[in-house]
């Protein structure tokens, strides 16, 4: 009694569907909350860029990348993606991640060790929050935006010693190191009592360990152009707060290989408390030293070993295998001593405790791409011409002098003298007709990616800007010409990425960039035009140009692959005087934020 008796077909029908509407209400409404979640959470943006990161993390597969690096040079629309916010200071050959799994021996885990492109992601790094353009040279000498490069570490550990620190929204760089907390210009001023310091006798300086370059920067005002390296070590950031400054600079290290210079191509060779190890390894960090520095030319080392607390005999050591290279001792004063290296093969090196002898004659002292040190020491004779400090041309005159030891001029002077007035003319039509900004204080940090005789930094002397020289290292090595012009430079391999933080360059310009890919005996792509681009604008600063000449066909790619990395490409005819199928690409950079 009481209850309603209803058909079994209708007893059974009823609770069903009354079931089937739950799910349908539940999932509704837990839609509509995941919705807001995703839109009015953090939570939306945080799966976003894991979603972001996952998508850049697998254009490191080599088939996609190959497509996509395909896809972008047919024109096809594409955008790069951005790299991930925690890779604003990426440095592909120089990853602390990958390299501290590397032997010590040697400080060879803080040399360059480039991972294969298929494990790199293709993607475009981003500026760090906060990242504004530049100061402009001069005033970023004495000071940069905090922001840029928000690492406080140098400027609380080495402040008082006057390498730098934090006023508002700025670092300040008094101008101290570690060897001269009064300031690199008194500095300099002491090492002026020995050294020829001005008048033009000193061109080129290279600066070992060099902290944030305010050695190198001081230099500039005695017409000295110094290139400044250091490692990507505890001090972190140095060599970027150099480039960020204005002041030429590079990353490397003094390890297992030779520097990426050629013999006898500094007339000054600096270390400041650099800690470098000369005699260890039978001396071959000396040696190296050695190769690089011009005959004639002054080795100058301030702290550790020299008459140190406790170095007795690390600094006895160190005079000994100066002698045993006859080199000649101008000045101890205090902790910095001052050698002068011989002008000839005067003296051979005979027995000594280190066990050095002469390189033999098949010993080519300007191989310095991944070459390994040699404990043998460069002889003089073994590099014709007369390049030594006081018989090579005094600055200014040594721009315009040919170069007395290229291999490549064995005809004379006649395409050095041709390469020389093309640039000049080539420069002119950029900045009258390109409407570049060369000779501004827009422009500071410049690159020649394909430099032959330095020709386009030597038609820019008289602007405020410095030019890294890079030689590509399978084409003729006419390094050692650009430092016999009293410039400076490198060597690298455009397949590989550059030694440089990412935002280091105002300007970079490639002649036949094409050329830069392609191995010279088959003419076969070494590696592709994308990812080359992509490494550019690494170390291109936002807002910064890069010009490119070559072949309409070649420029045609090249503005494809500006597009998709939302640089803006304009393409402009060759300058009138100039001969063959050549178009010009000017692209800027555009200052866009994650």
């Amino acid at each position: 009694m009481g209850h309603v008796n209803l058909p079994a077909s209708k007893r059974v029908g009823g609770p069903r569907q009354w079931r089937v509407l739950d799910v349908v209400t539940a999932a509704f409404f837990g839609l509509v909350f995941l919705f807001f979640v995703l839109v009015f959470t953090s939570l939306g943006d945080s799966l976003a860029a894991s979603g972001r990161q996952t998508l850049n993390l697998s254009a490191s597969d080599p088939l996609r990348r190959l497509r996509v690096s395909a896809a972008i040079e047919a024109g096809q629309p594409h955008v790069i993606e951005a790299c991930p916010a925690d890779t604003a200071d990426h440095m592909p050959c120089e990853d602390p991640r990958l390299n501290s799994q590397l032997s010590r021996e040697m400080n060879y885990y803080r040399e360059r060790h480039c991972p294969p492109l298929e494990n790199t992601p293709l993607c475009l790094v981003p500026p760090p929050r906060g990242y504004k353009v530049s100061v402009q040279w001069p005033e970023s000498l004495h000071k940069i935006w905090h922001s840029n490069m928000p690492y406080n570490k140098i400027a609380d550990r080495k402040g008082h010693q006057g390498w730098m620190k934090i006023e508002g929204p700025y670092f300040i760089f008094p101008g101290g190191g570690t060897m001269f907390p009064d300031g690199a210009e008194q500095y300099i001023e002491k090492l002026g009592q020995y050294i020829p310091m001005n008048g033009g006798v000193l061109r080129t300086a290279l600066d070992m360990g060099c902290g944030v370059a305010s050695f190198g920067g001081y230099l500039l005002a005695q017409n000295i152009l110094t290139m400044s390296f250091a490692p990507r070590d505890s001090h972190k950031s140095q060599i970027q707060f150099a480039l960020e400054r204005g002041v030429p600079a590079f990353v490397a290290m003094l390890g297992t290989r030779r520097l990426p210079f050629p013999a006898f191509g500094f007339d000054l060779v600096h270390c400041s408390r650099c800690l470098i190890p000369f005699t260890a390894y039978n001396a071959s960090y000396f040696i190296e030293v050695d190769r690089l520095l011009r005959p004639g030319g002054y080795l100058v080392i301030s702290g550790p070993p020299v008459q140190w607390p406790k170095q007795d005999k690390e600094w006895s050591d160190l005079q000994a295998v100066a002698r045993a290279l006859c080199y000649e001792l101008i000045a101890v004063d205090g902790n910095t001593v001052i050698w002068k290296k011989p002008a000839r093969d005067t003296c051979l090196p005979n027995q000594n405790e280190f066990g050095l002898g002469m390189c033999d004659d098949s010993d080519d002292p300007n191989l310095a791409w991944y070459f390994k040190l040699k404990k043998c020491v460069t002889r003089v004779s073994s590099v014709k011409g007369e390049y030594t400090v006081g018989t090579i041309s005094k600055w200014p005159e040594r721009l315009t002098a040919p170069p007395v030891r290229s291999t490549v001029l064995k005809n004379g002077a006649d395409v050095y003298e041709a390469d020389t007035k093309r640039w000049v003319r080539r420069v002119s039509f950029y900045k009258n007709s390109l409407k570049i900004k060369l000779g501004t204080p827009a422009i500071r940090n410049v690159m020649d990616m394909n430099a032959f005789f330095g020709g386009f930094a030597a038609a820019l002397n008289s602007d405020p800007v410095w030019v890294m020289n890079v030689v590509p290292s399978h084409k003729p090595p006419t390094l050692d010409a650009i430092f016999d012009r009293g410039l400076i430079g490198v060597y690298h391999d455009w397949c590989e990425p550059f030694s440089t933080y990412p935002r280091t360059y105002d300007l970079i310009h490639a002649t036949n960039i094409e050329s830069l890919i392609k191995d010279p005996a088959s003419a076969k792509n070494r590696c592709n035009l994308v990812d080359l681009m992509v490494e550019l604008d690494r170390i291109l600063r936002p807002e910064g140009t890069v010009v490119v000449r070559d072949t309409p066909e070649v420029i045609e790619r090249v503005a494809r692959v500006a597009h998709a990395m939302k640089w803006k490409p304009s393409i402009y005819n060759k300058e009138p005087e100039s001969h063959g199928r050549e178009n010009i690409l000017v692209a800027t950079k555009t200052l866009w934020k994650l």
